[in-house]
């Protein structure tokens, strides 16, 4: 991996969990239209903020060393697109939630694709290669 591309990686990854540690809470409070899905349930807020909190942090842990924390990395980038694939679907057959299609979908599919973009894919599975 070249030494742009990791420094670009580490950058993505701290910007990342930033954004998932203080950067939720304030988007879902000053644009809840496009960050909170109803019906308004503080028990499932607390919940998602709990869990992408978590990762946010792990994200930040991972900066440091990307290409020994490449199956975080990835599970991020899945599991954001799954996220953002469900509530795609959602927004498009519950038209009240519609501005979602403008708030967090295309925010959880952007960040797949940076860290996709800049992380390296292993050279062989460790399922696969010789011994």
């Amino acid at each position: 991996m070249s030494p742009s591309r990791l420094r670009a990686l580490r950058y993505a990854l701290v910007v990342v969990g930033l954004i998932f540690v203080f950067g939720v809470y304030p988007l879902i409070r000053i644009w809840p239209s496009g960050w909170r899905w109803a019906p308004d349930n503080e028990l499932y807020l607390q919940m998602i903020l709990g869990i992408y909190a978590t990762l946010g942090v792990f994200l930040i842990l991972a900066a440091r060393d990307p290409e020994r924390n490449l199956s975080l990395i990835w599970f991020t980038v899945w599991v954001n697109l799954v996220h953002g694939g469900v509530m795609f679907v959602q927004a498009l057959t519950h038209p009240e939630h519609r501005m979602h299609l403008a708030g967090d979908v295309p925010a959880l599919w952007l960040t797949s694709v940076v860290l996709a973009v800049l992380t390296p894919r292993r050279d062989a599975s460790p399922l696969t290669a010789t011994k």
